[in-house]
């Protein structure tokens, strides 16, 4: 390991890497910005050399669109982003200005954040996410560059923190690759405010061939909490009731999990209301036996583990509450013994005469090792001539029940109560895990990939460790015959990515009592225009139609698992707008999929929004626009609000040509003096500012009367 400055990292990386350089680095928070832009820059000025970076979820700070939203974000970026590094091939990329002797490939991108780059676009690369390391195997990765958190208790160690994910599925690879004589560089940089964390994504320091000796100090990139909307709350309140006590959870990204929380939150808390409001939507009434087979209503006695890719705010919140709290052991015994209760929760025993069962010699050497190995038993206990010897010097019988054992029985080592691969999120998540205790964060095990995403190795233990395992994912669109898009639009462009979805999925078709849960917004609006997320047909699939199961909108759940295909198609009407019910019955009846004399029920031709406003309306506290905890300020919230109702209404990109719109019963600017002043609005200058100014009282009207 050299320690050394950023110039001489990148002076040390073009010396001994002769030829092309191909770069890895970490999906999303895990990247070392100032090094990746001191290379990138060198390799500009070197157009006789070729890089290539593989990566995914490169990070920069959201571009608004129009100046409206401009005038929001400019102050809320400067105040929540600080000083945070911004990666230069990312901009070059926006701009169309990426070198020739550069090329960016990403197996997932920002989302919705490349839809109209054409390189980006042109050279993003399909995988699962567990597919990856071995791609990069494959294409001869030559240099690794990643953040570490470093920690005065834990000397020539490293932590991968946020991102073991794909280093750890690497690095087997990697030393064999150097051992037949090529010449890879691992190369580190310390983040002051990178969480610690142990276990698996702990390595010695000199696994790194280049430590960069300024350690990191600009902000962390981070994920503002966005608003969660009664459409999402309610189709979090329904995939909640899927939930089994003792179960394992899965969820991904966005406003739809953050509602997923809330809603396991409040049934924790709040049975009483959770009940009430679910009983209010009809739920148990239509879903009942559904949620009794694979689910529940009541608060969590056993508690779940977590098993995600993504270790979300969310997740951390469930374990801060207490829902998470079943543990897993990597060691298959224990986890028998867990299974079996013979552990509880903190790994204690509480079942002697069980435990002298499944210690076959009884507490022979054999088995006291096994016990202290693990430890169940004080490690300085010593067996002697058939006696034990307790620390204290007394020689006691090898009698599992001996109450001299009593006060040197110990807590199984090695528990998790998460498994994840990276982590991202709002600063106030950083600052929480940083501030956990040790034993608290030791049970959060960040993992390689392979270990979360996948069923393969290890898989008697994982099964054990998975059971009732609930996969809540989220998807854009959903064919009536079940199949789903998540990742790319049906015209070729990339949203983001496949990530593990897939992955998942499969795994809640191969694991016993497993269930796989998509999350759909029934319909969207955009531009004034409203429509279907539920369709007869898409151009693209994520998730094919042979692995379709579980499906939940605001509006209700479709069990589509092992059902043929009008009776897929019959649960997602009765979950499906109303507004759209009849013109996707018609398109059913047309390919023959449905009898022409089908009708639907009167009871599923309720589903509005109207309906959603109207409980909202009734149980406000189980609606929170900002579940997590907000960035914002009361005025910016109110202002997001105006802003995103304007955007679904109008195209705020072509804003001026609405300038002969009619904007009647505008409130007067005094009653939102504040909300104009953030917004320099207060006293516009010229037509353009006027109209700017109506633009947002309008919004601002709408939204504070729930429009």
């Amino acid at each position: 390991m050299l320690r050394c400055s950023l110039d001489q990292a990148v002076e040390q990386v073009l010396e001994r890497i002769d030829g092309p350089l191909r770069l890895g680095l970490p999906l999303g928070l895990g990247k070392p910005n100032r090094f990746v832009n001191a290379l990138y820059q060198r390799v500009k000025a070197l157009p006789e050399r070729q890089l290539t970076i593989y990566t995914a979820l490169s990070l920069a700070k959201p571009q608004p669109g129009s100046e409206l939203e401009q005038r929001f974000s400019g102050p809320f970026l400067r105040r929540v982003f600080a000083d945070y590094l911004e990666l230069d091939y990312l901009s070059d990329l926006r701009c169309g200005e990426l070198p020739a002797n550069v090329t960016v490939e990403e197996f997932y991108l920002n989302p919705g954040s490349q839809l109209d780059n054409p390189q980006a676009q042109q050279h993003y690369v399909s995988l699962n996410y567990s597919q990856v390391a071995a791609d990069l195997q494959r294409k001869g990765i030559n240099l690794i560059a990643q953040l570490v958190a470093a920690r005065p208790q834990s000397p020539g160690r490293f932590s991968l923190s946020c991102n073991p994910d794909i280093t750890l599925d690497l690095l087997p690879g990697l030393r064999q690759r150097r051992a037949r004589g090529e010449t890879i560089l691992l190369v580190a940089q310390q983040h002051a405010e990178l969480p610690y964390m142990p276990g698996p994504a702990e390595l010695d320091a000199d696994c790194f061939d280049l430590v960069l000796d300024r350690v990191e100090r600009s902000r962390l990139f981070s994920t503002p909490n966005m608003p969660v909307s009664p459409q999402d709350h309610a189709i979090g309140l329904h995939a909640s009731t899927l939930v089994r006590d003792g179960g394992t959870l899965q969820m991904g990204i966005g406003a739809m999990s953050d509602a997923l929380t809330a809603a396991l939150l409040v049934r924790q808390a709040d049975s009483t209301g959770y009940r009430a409001l679910l009983a209010a939507m009809d739920v148990p009434d239509r879903w009942g036996g559904l949620i009794a087979r694979e689910g529940g209503l009541g608060p969590f006695h056993q508690g779940l583990y977590a098993n995600s890719e993504m270790f979300l705010f969310g997740l951390l919140v469930l374990l801060e509450a207490g829902i998470l709290r079943r543990p897993v052991y990597a060691d298959i015994e224990l986890q028998r013994l867990a299974d079996a209760g013979i552990l509880d929760g903190d790994g204690a025993v509480v079942d002697l005469d069980a435990l002298a069962a499944r210690l076959p010699g009884g507490l022979d050497a054999q088995g006291l090792a096994w016990l202290q190995r693990h430890g169940l038993l004080d490690a300085d206990i010593r067996f002697e001539e058939g006696r034990l010897r307790l620390p204290d010097w007394r020689s006691s019988a090898c009698d599992i029940h001996n109450p001299e054992l009593q006060p040197y029985w110990g807590r199984a080592r090695g528990a998790a109560l998460v498994h994840s691969g990276f982590f991202l999120g709002p600063l106030s998540f950083y600052r929480r895990l940083g501030e956990l205790s040790e034993e608290r964060r030791e049970r959060i095990v960040m993992s390689p990939i392979s270990q979360v995403n996948r069923l393969l190795g290890d898989e008697p233990l994982k099964r054990l460790q998975r059971r009732d395992a609930r996969f809540i994912n989220s998807c854009f669109k959903v064919t009536l015959l079940g199949a789903s898009a998540a990742d790319q639009l049906e015209d070729g462009r990339v949203l983001s990515g496949v990530g593990g979805q897939f992955d998942f999925i499969a795994q809640a078709h191969e694991l016993e009592g497993a269930r796989a849960i998509l999350m759909l917004r029934s319909w969207r609006e955009s531009g004034g225009e409203v429509s279907s997320n539920i369709v007869w047909d898409y151009g693209h699939t994520t998730i094919p139609r042979h692995l379709r199961d579980l499906v939940v909108t605001e509006y209700g759940i479709a069990d589509l698992r092992g059902k043929n295909d009008a009776e897929v198609i019959t649960a997602l009407l009765r979950i499906a707008d109303s507004r759209f019910q009849d013109g996707l019955i018609a398109e059913a009846q047309l390919a023959g999929k449905l009898p022409e004399d089908f009708e639907l029920e009167p009871a599923w031709r309720q589903n509005t929004p109207w309906r959603l406003e109207a409980l909202r309306a009734e149980f406000p506290h189980l609606f929170p626009e900002y579940p997590l905890g907000c960035d914002f300020t009361p005025v910016e919230q109110e202002l997001l609000r105006a802003l995103r109702w304007l955007r679904s209404k109008l195209k705020l990109g072509e804003i001026l040509d609405l300038g002969r719109a009619a904007l009647f019963d505008l409130p007067e600017p005094a009653l939102y003096a504040e909300h104009l002043e953030r917004m320099g609005l207060l006293a516009p200058a010229g037509l353009r500012e006027q109209l700017y100014q109506k633009l947002l009282l309008a919004g601002l009207k709408a939204t504070a009367q729930g429009g």
